[in-house]
């Protein structure tokens, strides 16, 4: 059941970045795309009925990972707890961000709670950026299987890193790009005048800038960890992730130059969830590498829990998770069309 349950970690966290990942970009463009205060409620109630559950499936992720490989989400918790910790009062920031700017009507009170929004949005998106990078570069694992590191050293990805090197910074730089595209793309899709052609012209632009940091990242990839490429090339149905991946990255341009908003939403999400869904393959089946020792890495046949309780929790898994997409779904379909906001309160 290793495969399995790999992949069923790893699916949830490929559909949490897509799902939150658009709320990331909305927050991350709010200032540019929203100048006046009916602008912005505008993008506010565009992820208002979503952006609290799509943070549900980070946390419903790291549950599946406690309960099927319990090992490796000790080390993960441990390891990197101050990056969590940032991540954790950057998501809080922004629920109360968006919670509190309409408490008091005042100009300076709204600002002050947007720049908020905008600013957690941001770093929120270099941190989990980071955090991915940490996870392809890999940790100082010892042979408990247990690790510690500063935030940064000397910048480089030695057998002792930090948290941030020129690595991870550099995969950070383009998961800012790649989200901020997609947020943007949410928003020509949610939005109409002013702000749906200011979404398109970011959008634009955030998906020409990804382009060269996804090449820089993926020739950083190839130097720093090759096995990660030879196992996703070892068998050849893996190189239609590539091909997915090209085709939706060209839906994105075509679409959005043809005004398809929809289709070139759901290609950007496409190419979030293959570009992940090629990572994760190509690491298989180690779940953290140690950059002391390859014996230390931490792999899904290591850290596994018993196949006792993995076939009890498939069951309630499928149930579950049956139910969260049917939800999502009748969610989605609920909200269709445009956001309006007007001084009634943000409808559709």
């Amino acid at each position: 059941m290793e495969p399995l349950w790999y992949g069923i970690v790893f699916g949830m966290l490929a559909v949490y970045a897509v799902l939150d990942g658009f709320d990331f970009g909305a927050g991350i463009v709010h200032m540019f795309v929203a100048r006046t205060d009916t602008e912005r409620r505008t993008v506010l109630a565009a992820i208002g009925p979503v952006w609290d559950g799509n943070e549900v499936w980070l946390i419903a992720g790291g549950g599946v990972l406690f309960m099927a490989f319990p090992r490796a989400y000790s080390a993960y918790l441990s390891g990197f707890y101050l990056p969590l910790m940032i991540v954790l009062w950057l998501l809080i920031l922004r629920g109360v961000a968006i919670e509190m700017r309409g408490h008091h009507d005042n100009p300076l009170w709204r600002d002050f709670w947007d720049a908020v929004f905008s600013l957690s949005s941001t770093l929120l998106a270099v941190v989990l950026g980071a955090s991915l990078g940490n996870v392809v570069r890999g940790a100082p694992l010892g042979a408990q299987g247990f690790f510690a590191m500063p935030l940064f050293t000397d910048f480089r990805p030695g057998p002792q890193p930090g948290v941030f090197d020129w690595y991870t910074l550099l995969v950070a730089g383009f998961v800012l790009c790649l989200l901020t595209g997609h947020g943007a793309l949410y928003l020509v899709w949610k939005t109409s005048g002013p702000v749906q052609e200011r979404s398109r012209r970011c959008a634009r632009h955030a998906w020409r800038s990804a382009i060269p940091l996804w090449g820089l990242a993926t020739a950083a990839t190839l130097w720093l960890r090759p096995q990660i490429f030879n196992t996703l090339f070892a068998a050849p149905w893996r190189v239609l992730f590539l091909v997915v991946m090209l085709a939706s990255l060209y839906g994105v341009f075509h679409h959005l130059a043809g005004r398809s908003e929809l289709r070139a939403f759901l290609s950007s999400s496409v190419f979030i969830l293959t570009l992940f869904a090629s990572t994760m393959t190509g690491s298989y089946p180690v779940l953290l590498r140690s950059t002391l020792d390859p014996a230390h890495h931490l792999t899904a046949a290591n850290c596994l829990a018993r196949q006792a309780g993995l076939q009890v929790a498939l069951a309630w898994w499928s149930a579950g998770i049956a139910l969260a997409a049917a939800y999502f779904a009748f969610l989605f379909y609920a909200i269709r069309g445009k956001v309006i906001a007007d001084d009634d309160g943000p409808g559709y």
